[in-house]
């Protein structure tokens, strides 16, 4: 069993930055894409980000390209999401799993609060 831990969220100004972090515990393993998804109150859970289990490859929702950065360390089973240029509408609980395909339990995710 694996269990994720999303941590870094916080309320900031629009225009800020926060980095999160997700980390692994348990069976995990390398071999996996993973990605960043979030959910907005009165919204479904999307994904916007996701890499390669080797980092070769990234995606960004179109929502987010060119402010958000997704990257991995596979040594210490933790995945980031480089979040700049904040905007209000980026306000959601954070979550990470694995992708394309769910294979992980959710994590309790990280709030993002951004203020305008």
């Amino acid at each position: 069993q694996v269990q994720l831990v999303e941590s870094g969220g916080g309320l900031v100004q629009a225009g800020g930055s926060l980095r999160l972090s997700c980390a692994a515990s348990g069976r995990t393993s390398s071999s996996y894409g993973m990605g960043w998804a979030r959910q907005a109150p009165g919204k479904e859970r999307e994904f916007v980000a996701d890499i390669s289990w080797n980092g070769g490859h990234t995606y960004y929702a179109d929502s987010v390209k060119g402010r958000f950065t997704i990257s991995r360390d596979n040594a210490n089973n933790t995945l980031y999401l480089q979040m700049n240029s904040l905007e209000p509408e980026d306000t959601a609980v954070y979550y990470c799993n694995t992708v394309p395909y769910i294979l992980y339990d959710w994590g309790q995710g990280t709030q993002v609060t951004v203020s305008s």
